[in-house]
């Protein structure tokens, strides 16, 4: 199952609507329980405690079943907390943090159930959003 972290924040908050023929729960079943889940953009929403909770509910439970759980983010997984350079793994000077990390997004209760739960692939690669817009600047 493929599941856009903002699109499942929105079908949940829509449920609360009286008018709605959906719950909550109804909702999050599938995603609790389904074999494998892809979680795409994890972290994307302003965090809140409600946007905490969810990922909470979710992550647990999928944590609980030992269910196969894909996840992206844009968010970095800085060990610089203390705005220090030091060294990456494969010795680069990795500057001061600028950005929110993970754990600023989702909590770091459920980025360390994260480091459980799954192995880290980080991909570095340029932002082909930008790259095909300055082609396109570049063909006008």
């Amino acid at each position: 199952m493929f599941c856009d972290y903002r699109e499942l924040l929105k079908e949940i908050q829509a449920s609360y609507n009286p008018a709605s023929e959906t719950t909550e729960m109804r909702i999050l079943e599938p995603v609790r329980t389904v074999e494998v889940l892809v979680l795409d953009d994890l972290g994307a929403s302003r965090p809140s405690d409600w946007v905490r909770d969810i990922v909470e509910i979710v992550l647990n439970a999928r944590y609980n079943k030992s269910l196969t759980t894909l996840i992206t983010t844009n968010y970095i997984d800085s060990p610089n907390e203390k705005g220090d350079v030091v060294r990456g793994p494969d010795g680069k000077l990795i500057p001061p943090r600028r950005e929110d990390s993970l754990a600023d997004r989702i909590g770091a209760r459920m980025r360390s159930r994260l480091y459980e739960m799954c192995r880290t692939v980080e991909v570095h690669a340029p932002d082909f959003r930008r790259e095909a817009r300055q082609v396109g600047r570049a063909r006008a």
